[in-house]
């Protein structure tokens, strides 16, 4: 595919839509008095806007023309006596089908998007997380899980301690602090890979 481009006036391209063809061949002529379309390539749209069009106040589009969709030849060759820079000349009717994009200009020259050139990426969006909550609430909720795992460990190993007094003994409580460590550190990895196992899985 090849894109070629031509600039026009909102409203004569918006009678255009509705006549399934564009026949305005540049500023104040038609294709009937010129005999074809004038078109650009993609570093010739800016320069003509700039010589042909910079004082004009009504709303302008970029059409952006495949070459692929016309059933009339295009043409290179130059637009004037004395020029040596050819352009793209539409030497018939311009279907509105192989118009695949128009582009508003604006008001200013030098203020629309440059074919050829990558758009601008999008603001970032706030990273989305799994069943759509917040960030602020995922965070908070993880939080709130690992401090009752911490609780878990904590609360085995002095249960182990108070056991271990009620044993009796020097090294009873040591020892039962240390199971219950055990017992607790064993509990939280198992908390941990059921709380993981449950929250990656495939869903349909």
């Amino acid at each position: 595919m090849a894109t070629i481009f031509h600039i026009a006036l909102a409203s004569e391209w918006d009678a255009a839509l509705v006549a399934g063809s564009y026949t305005t061949s540049t500023l104040g002529r038609t294709l009937a008095e010129e005999g074809f379309i004038h078109a650009s390539r993609a570093d010739q749209w800016t320069g003509v806007r700039d010589r042909f069009y910079a004082e004009v106040t009504e709303p302008l589009v970029l059409l952006h023309i495949d070459t692929d969709l016309l059933d009339v030849p295009v043409v290179e060759e130059v637009p004037a006596p004395g020029m040596t820079e050819t352009f793209p000349h539409i030497y018939g009717r311009l279907p509105t089908a192989a118009v695949v994009k128009a582009i508003p200009l604006g008001d200013r020259p030098g203020q629309p998007e440059q074919p050829g050139q990558p758009e601008q990426p999008a603001p970032a969006q706030p990273q989305a997380v799994p069943g759509g909550e917040s960030f602020s609430r995922t965070y908070f909720r993880e939080m709130f899980f690992n401090m009752a795992v911490l609780c878990v460990v904590i609360g085995a190993s002095g249960l182990g301690i108070v056991l271990g007094l009620a044993l009796g003994g020097d090294k009873a409580p040591g020892l039962g602090g240390l199971v219950g460590l055990v017992v607790g550190a064993a509990a939280a990895v198992w908390l941990y890979r059921r709380r993981h196992a449950r929250t990656t899985s495939p869903t349909s």
